[in-house]
């Protein structure tokens, strides 16, 4: 009788530590979602910077300058329900000008471009961790011990932007 009760005892701890362990996974991978665009975040606002800067200069006519001015505060500023939108729009801003900029000699704007170049790539390799990131988590997060025994708290479901899947 001593060991039946012992067996149970060693049964439920051992299922309390999994479900710990599953919580404490969870944890760390929602940390990582939002470590994950907290730097796709700032990349977007320098690539929004950049932008306003090539604005400025004298790389695009008035009318470009004025379109891209334009989307990249309305990148910068938008909401979290707007955020896909705007830069989408502030991508294909970028594109276009990017096209049309071909005679650029001045080393200050070759400069810009050359920034503008590394930030896309490092874009798109902070948006494919993101992506990666979500995927994970909601993976987790749709198993049924994790929805059962309520381990992922008061913490929102991560989702992707669409703008995500189609920047530049």
């Amino acid at each position: 009788m001593n060991f039946k009760v012992l067996l149970i005892l060693f049964l439920i701890a051992l299922f309390a530590w999994y479900l710990s362990f599953l919580a404490t996974r969870l944890d760390r991978l929602h940390h990582r979602v939002e470590t994950s665009w907290a730097n796709l975040d700032s990349l977007l606002q320098r690539r929004a910077a950049i932008a306003i800067e090539i604005a400025r200069s004298d790389i695009s006519d008035p009318a470009s300058s004025l379109l891209l001015t334009f989307a990249a505060h309305q990148a910068r500023e938008a909401s979290v329900k707007d955020r896909s939108q705007a830069e989408t729009g502030l991508s294909g801003a970028l594109g276009i000008l990017l096209e049309a900029s071909t005679n650029i000699h001045n080393l200050a704007e070759l400069d810009l471009l050359r920034e503008l170049s590394e930030l896309n790539a490092k874009i798109k390799v902070a948006i494919a961790l993101h992506v990666e990131s979500v995927s994970r988590t909601q993976l987790i997060r749709s198993k049924w011990v994790i929805r059962t025994f309520k381990l992922a708290g008061s913490a929102p479901l991560p989702v992707t932007y669409e703008f995500e899947a189609d920047v530049l």
